[in-house]
């Protein structure tokens, strides 16, 4: 009896073992504590971790620079003492999922000085552009009539507080950090029907460019700020067919007195560019004297400026001494007057006492940049006399270093970015 109690046991534990290694071979256990045989395949669900890079040194900027309010973003062109007031919206659909990839394009409602369009009753500007991947162009720009300056009448109307402006059936309304731009081209381009629908999301706050925020808030005359790295979502409805469209842009709003007119700027260059690298780029170079000459000129002018920053305006580095130069040209707008087609810009740490503070604020030294900006598929317009004004936007790509010192050693960064210039010429 002894004896077959022994045999039974003996068979329980041996069905114990056998069920209890089929449960751990099913549950993958045998296999994770088992040495492999041959070569392990690899694991498709594996990616690389991102390369971090390094960051270029930051300026310092005031807390008055960064502070916009909702009167800021309204209308000022409503007071005699400001004659042009712009509203801009670029952007670049570099998002894989964008379906329009690497097109870019540019809406801005413009109320210009009457003397910008002499002897015309039609300073109103709407610009609707849009630039593809392979040197194609849509839509354009439309000047309108307007009656009276200060009472708001005429075809582009704008109000306060936040953003709302309208021209005809385009119109962009919001209030930071989030506006909608709607914009049809309707007699713009005859060969084309676009309409733009963008929803801009602002991820950081902006920064003034011109003006003395400080202390005088939204009563200045001459005052310019922009929201780098907005984040662009929506659709481009191109000759009947709708594409979802999310990239990288800039939204950019302008205001001067009537003080400044075409004799103190006789054109500017103008770029807001998305690096591949996830950079941001504004530069605007201002041209204070007359077309015929300026081209021999590059030194960056007192009122321009360049930022890039890293984290989509978070952290900025503003640089002033910058040589922007135009390497070529192309269409002769009036008799000795051509719009660029490409440029080569360049910085370095300034040697210049005017500029020494301003390049002291950079949380590092050595900061170099070196690009070629070349330009891409352009829409012209020409108003000729008595205006004599020209202005040419653009999509745009740039190719170059960023490079400088910090207590990290050497760095340089390679750079390629996509975006959109906009230039302007007058004769005199």
């Amino acid at each position: 009896m002894t004896l077959q109690l022994r045999k039974f046991d003996a068979i329980i534990i041996v069905v114990m073992i056998v069920a209890a290694g089929l449960f751990f071979y099913k549950s993958g256990y045998i296999d994770s504590i088992l040495p492999p045989v041959g070569p392990t395949p690899p694991d498709e669900n594996t990616t690389e971790p991102p390369v971090e890079q390094p960051l270029p040194p930051t300026s310092l900027m005031p807390a008055y620079r960064r502070d916009v309010s909702p009167e800021d973003e309204g209308v000022h062109f409503d007071t005699l003492r400001v004659t042009r007031e712009w509203w801009y919206y670029t952007a670049v659909f570099n998002d894989p999922s964008s379906e329009l990839r690497d097109w870019s394009v540019a809406v801005s409602f413009n109320h210009m000085a009457r003397s910008d369009f002499l002897g015309s009753m039609k300073p109103d500007l709407l610009v609707v552009s849009l630039f593809s991947n392979q040197s194609d162009s849509y839509g354009g720009m439309i000047n309108k009539k307007r009656y009276l300056d200060i009472l708001n009448e005429g075809t582009l109307i704008a109000h306060s507080p936040g953003v709302s402006v309208q021209f005809e059936d385009s119109w962009a309304e919001g209030q930071s950090p989030t506006w909608h731009v709607h914009a049809e081209d309707n007699d713009i381009d005859e060969a084309h029907d676009i309409i733009v629908d963008l929803e801009y999301t602002a991820n950081s706050i902006p920064i003034w460019t011109l003006g003395t925020r400080a202390f005088d808030k939204s009563e200045g005359e001459l005052a310019s700020y922009v929201f780098i790295g907005c984040t662009i979502t929506g659709t481009i409805t191109l000759d009947g067919t709708t594409y979802h469209v999310k990239g990288m842009g800039q939204h950019e709003h302008t205001w001067t007195p009537n003080i400044l007119t075409r004799a103190t700027i006789n054109g500017w260059d103008w770029f807001s560019i998305s690096f591949d690298n996830g950079y941001q780029l504004y530069a605007t170079n201002y041209l204070p004297f007359p077309a015929i000459i300026s081209g021999k000129l590059s030194r960056l002018d007192p009122f321009g400026t360049l930022l890039f920053s890293p984290d989509n305006g978070k952290t900025v580095t503003e640089l002033k001494d910058v040589d922007l130069k135009i390497t070529s040209q192309d269409q002769r707008i009036f008799p000795f007057v051509k719009m660029p087609t490409s440029f080569d810009l360049t910085s370095s740490p300034s040697l210049n006492p005017l500029y020494t503070l301003s390049q002291s604020l950079l949380l590092g030294t050595h900061l170099t940049l070196n690009a070629d900006i070349n330009v891409g598929p352009s829409i012209n317009k020409v108003w000729k006399f008595p205006s004599y004004i020209g202005m040419k936007i653009s999509a745009c790509q740039i190719d170059g270093t960023i490079s400088w010192t910090d207590n990290d050693g050497d760095h340089e960064l390679e750079v390629h970015g996509l975006g959109v210039s906009w230039s302007m010429r007058a004769l005199l």
